[in-house]
């Protein structure tokens, strides 16, 4: 009906130019409401794409406009109005706020609601609520702004994804990180978006949201938006930033002399090691975009170059990310075809983190290049540098960076084509065809001459190339329809649809050594190496999964009656090939009520106040492929193989059961949302020991364990200032989350190498039944030193001292919960200020009682003999009377944190007299400014996985543990504080 409106629109506005009956003029004028200007509120000739947003003082110009037109003004929040010009040139609009604003569409899955339809825990972020800034992973973008949405990218390395925790562990023997739906596309990645295009993003944190994405969705669903275009002619946006990044904060270390008077090995020199590998990192970034669109067809391409450096030398990564958006309406209006394609190429420069620790604990004596050495020292052998040769765990750290290449290529493609097909005005089709690939190649390599890693000091085996490449394609075919209806005082909403999803990867690793010289990068020339006539040396490996498909069948049903009580329901029957055979196939379902409570109380002033309950199932898939099949490896010479674990047929999904209750409140400038939450998981997908009379390899992958986590998420909103001259929006979100492990493997057991050297046997993480997951058990330092040992409390005072590690999980030893590596509370604090054409935006950021194990204390702090050659942690908690090493809760601090994660202000020009440019708008931003904590180690956030302990030259895990949170690793990147100033330019 609208589209033939604007028709018969256009057909008058033809006959009346043809006659001369109106007379095209410019008009101008203000929008405001009733507490003043209204900045970018949308002012448009009806019937016409000639339009305009009214700028930071409400202003607004129009040109070629009919005398007798009428103009349509829209703004988020308000009511929408029609005014007739009657031949006015200048017009003053005021706009009136509109409850019905509980009625904006919401995406959440398959669909859209209005707000106030919806009966789960769902956050809606918009893009002017992101995080401003350098923001280079686009789930920086959400830290800190959705409740119980832990995001921690621990020390800031540009080059490593951050970890995403929705309401805390959500899985043991899966993936713990919630599903990214972007434009509709299951399972899309977000370093294939740059975070410039992105409009907004949705987090569907409960189970009866979730539910019906199925398995995918058992840790969360995150919804992102891209932007699209706009109708209203060619508009070109530019983008651009320019950031410095400095060190914010590190372990504190002598300076070598404070280093010699405490006893320390002199070589002679004086040298600031980590100043030597690190630098003031930049990074620049460039966005162009071109947007428009008429009547029928809206389009958006952009492309976005971002060159980011570390703060660590050799680190960081050059991005191209292109995308485009195309929208159409076709078939009299009835099939609207949305395309969207994705490409990103990015080559990251990884370094060495391992650098940044040595830089802390390598003699500050020693010399960089052996010429420097005070005794005579073969400084070809090592590239010209000074190594301290026949110590454990001790290499250059400037030689690391500079001799040794570790760098990466990765390019990830995605197109989707969506078809929406109008059946009738209340039934419609939708059709969604996806497919993504991804590719990357990794290669470091290590010259012959290179200590580290290298085999400098190898007679005949030098040198070290390593090469890894892996190829992911995803497709995705997605078919659904919607009937909406109304009877009475109901209206409802039946979906139904199906889901085919397919992910095939492939991966090849090598690694050779032996090379004969430091002319050339033998990573690119491989056939010199001298391991192919000694074949044994090669390591080699490569893997392909099947197909690994998922098929669902899935029907939802939204009812709301008298506009004021809400029903949610939906099943999805989901089959995946990762599975035994006789457990493929499982059911999810999920069911929401809610009701707004004021629509019967009419309370004065409130617009809601929602009471909602909501319970929903899903699933977990494992991580690897055939886990159910028996799985076989290499024997006798790689000859033949032995049978490494027995199959189960019987192997099925990992379940989620959650319930939510909430309370939404809503008035004038106040709202509020309250979730309280319990979910239960069960049926983890480990590997386990089995009895081998039945089962011959003693091993098999099975359903085994529960853990169930509960908590509460609050969160407020408030205009505490909102007049023509200044406004002032501030918003606090909190958040707890506590998990506990009902059932395991094992009743209790400890995980968590502190590692070496000489601490290979010293764990630190208890795991035990009916206990919260991260628990840091030792024994207690009592303050007192004897002979240079820590003096340990008698716990249980039996007069006996069990503090040995064997005593660890002995019901009479002295050990005990020393903290515990989560968080208890999780803090955002939101402040946004507009006054004039500056705007100001303070975003603090704070976790609390979760501790920390600072291994570079527990390491490099006590004065042990061999530690003369080595440097010294220096915190205001070393005690120099301590000479032998072991763990205790002196390395065990707490480690809360409030810092300043954001500030930035900005200022947009007005430029009303300017035909070619619209709008320009300068920023100025700084990140990471202050952190108030008593941690002593570089960065107090949590760390909520470990990989596990390394050293001398030692590679580092690839596979993270969820159940040992709270381990501050020696090789961690570390913290850096950044300042940016942007310039963004309207044509």
């Amino acid at each position: 009906m609208k589209i033939r409106f604007l028709r018969k629109s256009f057909l008058l506005f033809g006959v009346f130019l043809c006659f001369g009956m109106a007379v095209a003029q410019e008009v101008s004028g203000t929008v405001s409401d009733a507490s003043g200007p209204l900045p970018g509120a949308s002012v448009v000739v009806k019937g016409t794409t000639n339009g305009a947003q009214t700028d930071f003082d409400g202003l607004f110009t129009l040109s070629n406009v009919e005398s007798n037109a009428i103009l349509l003004i829209s703004y988020i929040g308000y009511q929408p109005l029609e005014v007739s010009l009657d031949g006015r040139t200048n017009i003053d609009i005021v706009l009136t706020e509109d409850a019905q604003a509980l009625d904006e569409v919401v995406v959440t899955g398959y669909g859209s609601q209005t707000r106030k339809e919806i009966t789960s825990a769902v956050t809606v972020v918009s893009n002017e609520d992101f995080n401003q800034g350098t923001v280079n992973d686009a789930s920086q973008l959400l830290q800190g702004k959705v409740a119980g949405l832990s995001i921690y990218n621990k020390g800031g390395n540009p080059n490593k994804d951050a970890v995403i925790r929705l309401r805390g562990i959500s899985s043991v023997g899966a993936n713990s990180s919630p599903l990214i739906v972007i434009d509709g596309v299951v399972g899309a990645s977000l370093n294939n978006v740059d975070p410039n295009d992105i409009e907004s993003i949705n987090v569907l944190k409960d189970g009866s949201a979730a539910a019906i994405y199925g398995t995918r969705g058992s840790s969360g669903v995150i919804l992102v938006t891209t932007k699209k275009g706009t109708p209203g002619g060619v508009s070109v946006d530019y983008s651009g930033s320019l950031a410095l990044s400095t060190i914010a904060n590190h372990v504190d270390v002598m300076t070598a002399d404070e280093f010699v008077a405490s006893g320390g090995v002199d070589l002679g020199s004086r040298n600031d090691w980590l100043d030597l590998v690190t630098i003031d990192g930049s990074t620049k970034v460039n966005n162009v975009s071109i947007s428009g669109g008429d009547g029928n067809t809206r389009y958006r391409f952009s492309g976005n170059f971002r060159d980011a450096q570390g703060i660590l030398r050799e680190s960081g990564f050059k991005q191209f990310n292109t995308r485009g958006s195309i929208s159409t309406l076709t078939f009299n209006d009835k099939l609207k075809i949305d395309f969207n394609i994705s490409f990103t190429n990015r080559k990251s420069e990884f370094s060495y983190e391992e650098a940044l620790r040595y830089a802390l604990l390598y003699n500050p004596t020693a010399p960089v290049f052996g010429k420097d050495s005070p005794f005579q020292f073969d400084s070809p052998t090592f590239g010209g540098y000074f190594e301290t040769l026949g110590l454990f765990d001790s290499f250059n750290p400037l030689s690391i960076v500079n001799q040794n290449t570790n760098t990466g290529d990765k390019n990830e493609f995605t197109y989707s084509a969506n078809f929406n097909y109008d059946i009738l005005d209340n039934w419609e089709v939708n059709a969604l065809i996806s497919q993504q690939t991804n590719k990357l190649t990794n290669q470091d390599y290590y010259r012959t001459t290179s200590h580290f890693r290298g085999n400098a000091t190898s007679p005949n085996r030098k040198g070290r190339a390593r090469l890894y490449t892996e190829n992911r394609d995803f497709k995705l075919f997605e078919l659904y329809s919607t009937y909406n209806q109304s009877i009475g005082l109901i209206d409802f909403s039946l979906t139904g649809g199906y889901s085919w999803q397919q992910q095939n990867q492939y991966n090849y690793f090598l690694e050779m050594g032996d090379f004969p010289n430091n002319d050339i990068e033998y990573i690119n020339a491989l056939e010199w190496s001298q391991d192919l006539a000694n074949a044994g040396f090669i390591n080699a490996s490569s893997d392909a999964s099947p197909d690994d498909r998922i098929i669902a069948f899935f029907g939802r049903i939204n009812a709301t009656y008298d506009n004021a009580i809400f029903l949610n329901a939906s099943l999805r029957r989901e089959g995946s090939t990762k599975f035994g055979e006789n457990n493929r196939w499982a059911n999810f379902p999920a069911v929401g009520l809610g009701a707004d409570l004021n629509h019967y109380l009419e309370l004065n002033n409130v617009d809601l106040l929602k009471v909602r309950v909501g319970y929903g199932v899903t699933g977990a898939l494992p991580a690897s492929n055939g886990l159910s099949r028996a799985l076989y490896t290499p024997a006798d010479g790689k000859l033949s193989s032995n049978q490494s674990t027995d199959a189960n047929p019987d192997l099925k999904w990992e379940e989620k059961a959650e319930t939510n209750f909430g309370v939404e409140f809503k008035m004038d400038r106040l709202s509020s949302t309250i979730d309280i939450y319990s979910r239960d998981v069960s049926d983890f997908i480990l590997e386990r020991d089995v009895d081998v009379t039945i089962y011959p390899t003693g091993r098999r992958v099975e359903n085994a364990g529960k853990l169930r986590s509960s908590g509460f998420e609050i969160a407020l909103n408030y205009d505490i200032l909102r007049n023509e001259k200044l406004k002032y929006n501030a918003g606090i979100i909190v958040s707890r989350n506590k998990t506990i492990l009902k059932e395991y493997l094992t009743p209790q057991e400890m995980r968590g190498s502190l590692g070496a050297p000489g601490q290979n046997d010293t764990d630190m993480i208890r795991i035990k039944e009916g206990e919260e997951i991260g628990q840091i058990w030792g024994p207690v330092f009592s303050g007192e030193v004897v002979d240079g040992s820590q003096q340990f409390v008698d716990i249980n005072n039996d007069g006996q001292l069990l503090t040995n590690q064997n005593n660890a999980l002995d019901p009479d030893g002295d050990f005990k919960v020393l903290g515990k590596g989560t968080p208890d509370f999780e803090l955002g604090w939101t402040n946004q200020l507009q006054f004039g054409n500056w705007d100001v935006n303070a975003f603090f950021r704070g976790a609390f009682g979760h501790s920390l194990i600072n291994t570079y204390r527990a390491f490099y702090e006590p004065r042990v003999g061999s530690q003369g050659s080595y440097n010294f942690v220096n915190t205001e908690l070393a005690n120099p009377e301590i000479t032998n090493a072991k763990f205790s809760s002196l390395y065990v601090e707490k480690a809360d944190f409030f810092k300043l994660d954001n500030l930035s202000l900005g200022y947009t020009f007005n430029l009303k007299e300017n035909n070619y440019i619209k709008g320009i708008r300068v920023t100025a931003s700084g990140q990471n400014l202050f952190t108030i904590t008593n941690y002593t180690g570089s960065d107090p956030e949590p760390a909520l996985q470990d990989a596990g302990t390394i050293d001398n030259g030692g590679f580092p895990g690839t596979s993270y543990d969820p159940l040992i949170p709270g381990i501050d690793r020696r090789n961690n990147y570390f913290s850096s504080r950044t300042y940016t100033l942007g310039l963004n330019i309207n044509f």
